[in-house]
């Protein structure tokens, strides 16, 4: 790398577990770029000190992961339409002075279902969201620019899921967790949205045989890289979409911004990224 070449970096805490690095810097050596992309642990307290180092020696933006998000969004002095619908920053650059933020979460979503399950959305009238954090208002928003008439949240803690409804409107409202298998039957998509079924987290019990035989099924959890959900809605014949998709195509629009070129996601990098997560799982 050039001394003056761009970089960019994804910043957490802890910030160990980010596979950020190593799409970007795929991305990188495949499209011959100058440059480079890596981690930096960066506690709440530093955190206002991280982003004024942004546009400075050579640092283009920075990806943002827990816990930064919320405080990311209300340090932006412009923030994409995503950004204001979901009240969290993941991508971060600068323009003329101006810290700028959006939430390429949204649109992640959206490529990954797109590229895995097309028209998902040309006859979707009604979605259930499992959870009500941060990937939750993501695809929450998605499934409304998508057309979704009606997306019910479910969540363990019912006040979040109502917390989550009332931000977007009559289109989105709340349930119960125990009531979910009655909305299953009239769901045209299920998304889990929680860390449910991710490894070292509670599994996520759920009978999908209530759904309709024409439902999309999909999962942000991508740690395994097949859950116990997209299994059980596979062996049902089921469309089933995995979450590491997501995670590759939300990364496509910082690079972009910080390195010039648009990137695209291939079977080489799901590959890349697909071994080291069996790498990881094989080590637990």
């Amino acid at each position: 790398m050039t001394e003056n070449a761009p970089r960019a970096c994804v910043v957490g805490w802890p910030i160990g577990h980010s596979r950020s690095p190593l799409i970007h810097n795929h991305w990188l050596r495949a499209l011959g770029l100058p440059g480079a992309y890596g981690r930096e642990a960066v506690s709440a307290e530093a955190f206002p000190a991280f982003l004024a180092r942004i546009g400075e020696d050579g640092l283009r933006g920075a990806n943002v992961t827990a816990p930064h998000k919320e405080a990311a969004f209300a340090a932006c002095d412009s923030l994409s339409d995503s950004a204001k619908a979901t009240g969290a920053v993941n991508t971060l650059w600068r323009e003329g002075g101006s810290l700028c933020g959006d939430n390429s979460d949204v649109a992640g979503f959206a490529a990954n279902l797109d590229e895995r399950a097309e028209g998902w959305d040309k006859h979707g009238e009604a979605a259930v969201v499992i959870g009500a954090g941060g990937a939750a208002l993501s695809v929450v928003h998605c499934l409304l620019q998508r057309g979704f008439q009606r997306v019910l949240v479910v969540n363990r803690s019912p006040e979040r899921a109502r917390r989550l409804a009332a931000r977007f409107g009559e289109r989105v409202r709340s349930s119960a967790w125990q009531d979910l298998p009655a909305f299953l039957p009239g769901a045209d998509l299920l998304v889990n949205a929680s860390l449910l079924g991710m490894v070292g987290q509670d599994p996520l019990e759920l009978d999908v045989e209530a759904l309709a035989p024409h439902a999309v099924v999909a999962d942000v959890v991508y740690v395994p890289l097949q859950t116990h959900l997209i299994r059980d809605a596979e062996a049902r014949g089921l469309i089933a979409v995995e979450g590491l998709g997501m995670l590759l195509h939300q990364a496509t629009a910082g690079f972009e911004r910080w390195f010039g070129v648009r990137p695209e996601v291939t079977p080489e990098l799901r590959a890349l990224v697909e071994a080291d997560v069996r790498n990881s799982e094989s080590k637990r």
